[in-house]
């Protein structure tokens, strides 16, 4: 006869399938590279999403709204919804796991891209502004989705797991800003205005890299590393790596990471939105303008893999150091550039994408560091909300401060503020770490 106490027992038992990845090791190792391909099929839908946005999004503002100080709206918009959408996401897969919320993020982020279309048809300003809030869920499940990898990665390929998803976002990203006018032709022969035509490859990106993760992101990488971190605990064996998955939540590992990202994500959206306008001022034609992005989003993602090496082999703050470094590059080199130079231009542009790709891997890896899978997609999610907000505080920031002042003195700011992450690296280098249980 079944006591009470056993039935109880029973009831707490991982269902069976789960309870193979606890017991196997294999299995684990198995499931880590099936959801890197995964990951890496969606990022390169995600990549060609999020571009049309960064690309044309000015444009089509300033086309619609008549003025150039509000040209940094949209991408404050699309960021800001980005912000919301990040901890909606980061909630829904604790919950329910990545499947769930990122399948989610990119089916939202694909409507906004229908409601962008549907506003530069009928002109309206409110739908789209309503729009690029939404759009923005395409965009922070983009890169939220760089958290999937890490789930059941080791320490030594936290970083390198990040990278293979952001790497993978290249080959869209690069893309979309060099279809853009392809997609302005074909938008206009369907009787769509041409600066909407990018909107058309964004909104079917983001729903096709949603039916990647809902189909195929199975079993849940998040769901299977909390298992298993759970299992360690019990049975007192997840003691052996310090910070990792057995620890409590690493306070300070978490605000110096979020600080890291937050503070390179302002100085790249700043300069990379108003650089369009910049370009237009100075006679570019639309083709050159995706050419410059195209370089820059393509130096955002495709170092990546060697990036994630460098922060794996040489530490986390090591590498943030270089993107604060690499950052004030870029925005000397954008502030000086001659306006007509697309060399100098594409330079600047490309240190910028750079130096965000230093400072996202190895913020993102202390992110990882010092959380446990419990709450790990929870806090990624919040994180991810001030990343978010700080690019929508950039864009919003950016037109204002062209339109009052000039691109040169932005980029200037922007260098000068990229040095702030040096004190940010010693601070916490010289602090003890603080734990939450």
């Amino acid at each position: 006869m079944i006591t009470e106490g056993e039935e109880r027992s029973r009831a707490k038992q991982q269902p069976a399938w789960l309870q193979e990845y606890i017991d196997s090791p294999d299995k684990q190792k198995q499931l880590y590279k099936k959801t890197l391909i995964i990951v890496i099929i969606s990022q390169i839908f995600g990549g060609a999403g999020l571009a049309a946005g960064v690309t044309v999004g000015a444009l089509l503002a300033q086309d619609m709204l008549g003025t150039e100080s509000a040209a940094g709206l949209p991408v404050a918009l699309l960021t800001l919804g980005s912000a919301g959408a990040a901890l909606l996401v980061g909630r829904l897969s604790q919950r329910f796991g990545r499947r769930s919320g990122l399948a989610g993020g990119f089916f939202a982020g694909g409507l906004g891209a229908i409601g962008v279309i549907i506003a530069a048809l009928i002109n309206s300003v409110v739908l789209l502004f309503a729009s690029l809030l939404l759009y923005g869920a395409g965009t922070a499940t983009n890169l939220l989705a760089r958290y999937a990898g890490t789930d059941l990665a080791t320490a030594k390929q936290r970083a390198t797991a990040v990278s293979l998803a952001m790497v993978s976002t290249t080959l869209g990203a690069v893309a979309g800003p060099n279809l853009v006018d392809v997609m302005g032709r074909f938008a206009n022969s369907i009787g769509v205005p041409t600066l909407a035509g990018p909107f058309i490859l964004a909104a079917a990106a983001f729903i096709l890299a949603g039916v990647v993760l809902f189909i195929f992101l199975r079993p849940d990488p998040l769901i299977v590393s909390t298992a298993i971190a759970n299992a360690k605990e019990k049975n007192g064996t997840g003691q052996a790596e310090p910070n990792l998955e057995s620890s409590p939540i690493n306070k300070n590992g978490i605000v110096v990471g979020a600080t890291i990202m937050v503070l390179t994500q302002f100085v790249m959206v700043a300069i990379m939105t108003m650089t369009p306008i910049h370009m237009e001022h100075h006679g570019h034609s639309l083709r050159e303008v995706g050419l410059v992005i195209g370089f820059h989003i393509g130096a955002m993602f495709l170092p990546s893999l060697f990036t994630g090496l460098l922060v794996d082999k040489f530490g986390r703050t090591t590498m943030a150091i270089a993107s604060g470094v690499t950052l004030l590059a870029s925005g000397m080199m954008a502030a000086f550039a001659p306006g007509d130079s697309m060399f100098m231009l594409i330079s600047a542009l490309v240190l910028l994408g750079l130096g965000w790709n230093f400072g996202l891997i190895s913020g993102t890896a202390l992110i990882v560091d010092a959380t446990h899978p419990s709450v790990r997609a929870k806090t990624q999610g919040s994180v991810d909300v001030f990343l978010a907000l700080s690019g929508a505080s950039g864009g919003a920031l950016s037109g204002m401060v062209v339109a009052h002042s000039s691109y040169a003195a932005l980029s200037l700011a922007g260098a000068t503020l990229s040095l702030l992450l040096i004190p940010v690296v010693i601070w916490s280098r010289k602090t003890p770490s603080k734990q939450l249980s």
